[in-house]
């Protein structure tokens, strides 16, 4: 499957639109990014890097945002139709917004979020 970043990165913004307000409301000190590839060695759709909601105390201060990162290559290799990247972006997006609440992969897939 071929697409563009700027279409792929447009994908991205739909499924944040999916998320409800009142979570994307919560979400404290993350960017979300859109990468063509994962870190070499790593077979990723998405990635979560910084300190779940749930794991701040009280010294949680001055730290650089999280980072949600959502890869556009590894989405569209395996993918056969834009509508099933239209699907995993989503799916990739709520999983990688999950881990910011610190819900984990293990809860995510007894939850369906595979």
């Amino acid at each position: 499957m071929e697409m563009t970043r700027e279409k792929f990165e447009e994908l991205v913004g739909d499924a944040l639109d999916l998320v409800p307000a009142d979570l994307l409301n919560v979400m404290s000190n993350v960017v979300i990014l859109v990468e063509d590839d994962p870190p070499p060695g790593q077979n990723l759709l998405g990635l979560y890097e910084g300190h779940a909601l749930t794991e701040r105390g009280w010294d949680y201060a001055g730290v650089l945002p999280d980072r949600i990162t959502i890869y556009r290559n590894p989405t569209l290799y395996i993918c056969d139709t834009e509508d099933e990247v239209v699907e995993e972006v989503a799916v990739t997006v709520v999983h990688e917004i999950a881990h910011h609440f610190g819900i984990s992969d293990d809860r995510l897939h007894q939850l369906g979020w595979d």
